[in-house]
């Protein structure tokens, strides 16, 4: 035979073995892709393999997609998509049904809102079956919102929010918590603006209208579809036990105030006994120094014997009708 037959023998012993690999490997995907009108080559699969792709995956979801009619999807973006760690099976089902409700969602746009780890299932499904939200959330921990009106008279309301999921905005969009917080702000401002409580219990429904004006679904993933009241409770009257609070302040305050106000007529009066014994000891100083000029004046010659006695009778008669007037004060006292 020869070298060159030689060679020609192992060239095609391997090229045998090959198709005998893909055929056993592949041949049962190719034969289902086929017999399906797919268009899923035996290349393509081999990639797949290569490329540690599971091509079962990608070969049921693209006949999947194509007896439903989406024969644009390709078999490169169903890959491409896997290796994205997407999941393609939930995409290719989210397009089926938007397909058949007609809500415009697209490939790539559902290959976003799959990678960015939404429920691409889940969210089509909400916009055709619209859903309810309980607000407050049962994982809030709160069984009610809570509000006050005009008149002091808190409120204790539940209510149940009605949304499906706007496709166009659910990537980017804000969740679910986003809307409960937006309704329960929107209720706490709608009752804390009513002049009476009164008003709420009597028409509840006007609530709903005020919060589903105020577009809280705008930059969220859903649509609000109504906002309902169910459920409104009379709770304590906040404006009263606030007005008592504000009174009890108001009255410690005062009480402060008074005891400080004593507390300097205390000290202002110890401060006026203190000036009046300082007083009273530069009285007895002076009159200390009476004797000492007395004596000085004598020494000099400028006062005589008969001054000095003529001095003593006048302390004498003063000290006399002083002792007469203390008598006859005292006696009109005790008539």
């Amino acid at each position: 035979m020869g070298w060159f037959g030689i060679i020609l023998l192992v060239i095609a012993v391997i090229v045998g073995l090959t198709a005998f690999v893909m055929i056993v490997n592949f041949g049962r995907l190719w034969i289902t892709a086929w017999s399906a009108q797919a268009q899923v080559s035996m290349r393509e699969l081999l990639g797949m393999w290569l490329r540690k792709v599971n091509g079962a995956i990608i070969v049921h979801t693209k006949i999947q997609a194509w007896k439903a009619g989406l024969t644009e999807i390709s078999t490169a973006e169903l890959e491409n998509h896997y290796l994205a760690r997407g999941r393609v099976p939930n995409v290719v089902q989210a397009l089926i049904s938007a397909q058949r409700a007609e809500l415009g969602l697209d490939f790539r746009t559902a290959c976003a809102i799959d990678l960015a780890g939404r429920d691409i299932v889940d969210a089509v499904n909400t916009s055709v079956n619209p859903k309810v939200i309980d607000c407050p959330s049962v994982e809030s921990g709160r069984s009610t919102i809570d509000a006050v009106a005009k008149d002091g008279i808190q409120l204790k309301a539940r209510a149940r929010v009605t949304v499906r999921t706007c496709i166009a905005r659910l990537v980017g969009g804000a969740t679910e918590e986003t809307v409960i917080a937006r309704v329960g702000e929107g209720i706490v401002s709608a009752i804390g603006s009513v002049q009476s409580h009164k008003e709420v219990l009597e028409n509840p429904d006007e609530i709903s209208r005020a919060v589903l004006a105020k577009g809280l679904d705008a930059n969220t993933a859903y649509e609000i579809l109504s906002i309902d009241i169910a459920d409104i409770d009379v709770g304590v009257n906040i404006g009263a036990r606030l007005q008592a609070d504000q009174a009890e302040a108001d009255k410690k305050r005062f009480q402060a105030e008074a005891e400080k106000r004593r507390a300097m007529a205390i000290a202002q009066e110890q401060e006026n006994i203190a000036k009046v014994a300082e007083n009273r000891a530069l009285v007895v100083l002076a009159e200390a120094e009476v004797p000492k000029a007395m004596a000085d004046a004598f020494r000099s010659g400028n006062l005589g014997i008969l001054d000095y006695y003529k001095f003593q009778n006048i302390q004498a008669d003063t000290g006399m009708r002083k002792r007469i007037a203390d008598d006859q004060s005292d006696s009109g006292e005790k008539k």
